[in-house]
């Protein structure tokens, strides 16, 4: 399967008293993280079958070194590296950044969310489950996130933290209504090239679908590849609209698609 990505959406909600005992200073996180905190909405992690498998917080650098080869040249994953501001770097320092970054989305994922993998870690998927989110101090803490905004130039900070980010958050609720707390969300699916064409994007697809289905809820997520949107469509995912990103020379095109729960669908006379 061609690589995919959804790019993650992080939010916190500051709490001075936790920052005081972590002996961190306010002005340390970037108010752009400061987003509303989602209602918790209790869901079931689906347990490891047919070869897939949860990575563990001691595996997330093996796990983000597949995501990093998956996307190697995706638009969006290089969106906050390939800058202006950045043009003196090396390939080797923009490719150190690249792999940095999603070594913080994936612990992060770890530390909130769900992610999976199959086979010698030939594919990876990053999961938010319903009623979860990244928002707290702790989670952004643990993960490095906050790093971003020291080591980002000040193009990819404001690519991030005032565009990126607040546009992912807007589209997903403007989608979703009321049902934004209540869904799954695959925020990160990508195939190593050496373990494509093996149906391993497919088995950590199916491994949440079959719960969401079973739970009756929605499954998200954003696309930058314009190959996987026939691709999500086997798997039940409908188009709901597309947005993009506008502080590149060329725009960035995401496709926003959705994945009602097969009760659903067959109840509407569609195939799931």
């Amino acid at each position: 399967m061609a690589k995919t990505i959804a790019p993650v959406a992080v939010t916190l909600v500051e709490s001075k008293s936790s920052l005081k005992s972590a002996n961190v200073q306010v002005n340390d996180v970037p108010t752009s993280f400061r987003l509303l905190q989602q209602k918790p909405t209790v869901s079931v992690v689906p347990p490891p079958t047919d070869g897939v498998r949860i990575v563990t917080a001691a595996e997330y650098k093996e796990a983000a070194a597949c995501l990093a080869e998956a996307f190697a040249e995706d638009d969006v994953a290089r969106y906050f590296i390939d800058v202006p501001d950045r043009a003196h770097w090396t390939e080797e320092e923009k490719w150190d950044l690249h792999v940095e970054i999603l070594e913080y989305v994936t612990y992060a994922h770890i530390l909130k969310g769900l992610v999976t993998t199959i086979g010698d870690f030939d594919a990876v998927a990053l999961w938010m489950p319903p009623g979860k989110n990244m928002d707290d101090f702790l989670t952004i803490l643990r993960s490095g996130m906050w790093r971003l905004n020291y080591r980002l130039s000040a193009e990819g900070k404001r690519r991030f933290f005032n565009e990126f980010l607040p546009l992912l958050h807007d589209t997903k609720h403007a989608t979703l209504g009321d049902r934004d707390d209540d869904s799954w969300y695959l925020v990160y699916i990508g195939t190593k090239p050496s373990g494509r064409g093996k149906g391993y994007a497919r088995k950590l697809i199916e491994h949440v679908t079959k719960q969401a289905d079973r739970e009756g809820r929605a499954v998200y997520l954003e696309s930058s590849n314009e190959k996987n949107p026939p691709i999500y469509r086997r798997f039940g995912f409908e188009d709901r609209r597309t947005i993009h990103l506008q502080r590149a020379e060329k725009n960035v095109q995401l496709d926003i698609m959705v994945r009602e729960p097969a009760a659903q669908e067959k109840k509407l006379g569609r195939k799931p």
